[in-house]
C-alpha cells in the first residue's frame, strides 16, 4: 500500500466531513464548490501555512512535525485512533520491498490456552483477521458451517474480515452487520495505516474491493478505529440471539496476535444460549492440537 497517496485521501476525507459552521465560519452556501473545509480554512484555523498543510495532503510529509500533525488533528476533530492513524501514514516506516506473504501459525501454548476455555468461545487472529486456532465452543459460534480444521490450511484460512463480507451464513449471525462491517473496516485501516509493507494484507484488501461493493464503498470513506472490547448481538441458527461481550487480548511477541473471547452475563437468556450450545456441540477428537498434516506448517 502506497503510504503517501492514503495521507492524501484520508485527509481529504477528514477535511469534507468537517463543515464550516462546525468551526464557526460563516458563508454563503451557493458560493462553495467542496462539502467540507477548504485547504486554506483548515490551514488557517491550524495555525499552518497552506503550502504547509498542501504537501501533506499531496503525501509529502518529509520532515512534518509533531506538533504539526496534531494542530492539524485537533482542527479535523481526529479521535485518538484517527490521530495514531494520521502519525502512522505521515511518517511510515523506511520503506522496504513487501515480503512475501507469510503465513502464522499458532505455538502449542496457545492452542493449550484455547482448549482450556471450555465454557468460553475463542479464537485466535492474526492481524489481519486471520483464523489460526479456536477452540470447540469458538468454532460452534461463529463457524460451525466450516470444517473444524479450516484453520490448519494457510492457504484457505477463515478470515473474519473476508466471511463478513463474503460468507452469506457468517454474515448471518450478526443482528447488525452494517455496524459491525464498519468496524471490521475501520480496524483494518489501523492496520493497514502501520503495516504498508504486509503484501498479505495487501492482497486481501485487494480481494474485497474487487468481490464486494460494500466493502469497496466503506474502504473509501476511511473509517479509522480500534475496538478492543464490546459487545455483540449474535443470532445463531441452533440456540437463538446472544448478547455477549467480547474482548481482545493481545499476545506479546507474537507479530500481533491476539485471543478474541465471548461472554454471556451470568443467568441471562444469552448465559442459557451459550450453554446449551457447550453442551450440544460436536467436539474434535483433540481440541488442543492441529490437524496431523498441519503440525509442519510454519
Amino acid at each position: 500500500m502506497d503510504a503517501s497517496s492514503e495521507l492524501g485521501e484520508f485527509l481529504k476525507s477528514r477535511r469534507a466531513a468537517l463543515r464550516p459552521q462546525d468551526v464557526g465560519i460563516a458563508t454563503a452556501p451557493a458560493r462553495r464548490r467542496v462539502a467540507g473545509l477548504r485547504r486554506e480554512e483548515l490551514a488557517l484555523l491550524a495555525g499552518v501555512s497552506i503550502t504547509h498543510y498542501t504537501r501533506l495532503e499531496q503525501g509529502r510529509a518529509a520532515g512534518v512535525s509533531d506538533s504539526v500533525l496534531e494542530a492539524i488533528a485537533r482542527t479535523l476533530r481526529l479521535t485518538e485512533d484517527e490521530t495514531a492513524h494520521l502519525k502512522d501514514l505521515a511518517r511510515p516506516a523506511a520503506p522496504r520491498r513487501p515480503a512475501a506473504p507469510r503465513a502464522g501459525h499458532a505455538s502449542p501454548s496457545a492452542r493449550r490456552l484455547l482448549a482450556a476455555m471450555t465454557d468460553v468461545p475463542a479464537l485466535l487472529l492474526d492481524r489481519r483477521g486471520d483464523v489460526l486456532a479456536w477452540n470447540r465452543l469458538g468454532h460452534a459460534l461463529l463457524a460451525a458451517h466450516l470444517p473444524w480444521e479450516a484453520p490448519e490450511t494457510p492457504g484457505g484460512r477463515p478470515n473474519l474480515v473476508r466471511m463478513l463480507f463474503l460468507d452469506d451464513e457468517y454474515r448471518a449471525r450478526y443482528t447488525d452487520w452494517k455496524e459491525e462491517a464498519h468496524l471490521a473496516v475501520a480496524s483494518l485501516r489501523l492496520v493497514a495505516g502501520r503495516h504498508p509493507d504486509d503484501r498479505a494484507l495487501a492482497e486481501l484488501i485487494g480481494q474485497l474491493s474487487i468481490r464486494s461493493e460494500e466493502f469497496t464503498a466503506l474502504w473509501a470513506r476511511h473509517p479509522v478505529r480500534t475496538c478492543v472490547s464490546g459487545t455483540k448481538s449474535l443470532r445463531h441458527p441452533a440456540v437463538g440471539t446472544l448478547e455477549l461481550g467480547f474482548e481482545n487480548l493481545c499476545l506479546p511477541g507474537t507479530a500481533g496476535q491476539r485471543v478474541i473471547t465471548y461472554t454471556a452475563e451470568p443467568g441471562s437468556p444469552s448465559d442459557a444460549a451459550l450453554r446449551l450450545l457447550a453442551a450440544t456441540a460436536v467436539p474434535p477428537v483433540r481440541e488442543d492440537l492441529p490437524a496431523p498434516d498441519a503440525r509442519r506448517t510454519v
